[in-house]
């Protein structure tokens, strides 16, 4: 992934979510379950992308992604709230929310 895309990808009003994630990651297996029970809650109200960091190694290292699960919240191009490990389903909510008020 480059940086235009992704660029254009978090520069809407709906928040985004993104995953950065690895496929031999226990935590990011546990964290699965919560942000598909987030993304049925949340519905429209944030958009949800996963990112492979062996898949997109470079772009990870550029976005200073260190560990796994690591969850970054955008809104207009901005980061909003960043976070590594397992985040429960409220404290993501909680973050959607202070932004889309």
């Amino acid at each position: 992934m480059s940086k235009l895309p992704f660029q254009n990808l978090i520069n809407g009003d709906i928040p985004v979510l993104v995953d950065f994630t690895a496929t031999w990651c226990g935590p990011c297996k546990a964290f699965m379950p919560i942000l598909q029970q987030f993304k049925d809650e949340m519905k429209d109200k944030v958009r949800i992308v996963k990112i492979d960091i062996d898949k997109n190694e470079a772009f990870a290292n550029e976005m200073g992604i260190r560990g796994v699960p690591t969850v970054h919240l955008y809104q207009k191009g901005e980061l909003k709230w960043s976070a590594s490990g397992v985040q429960s389903l409220e404290t993501l909510k909680n973050q959607v929310e202070a932004i889309s008020s």
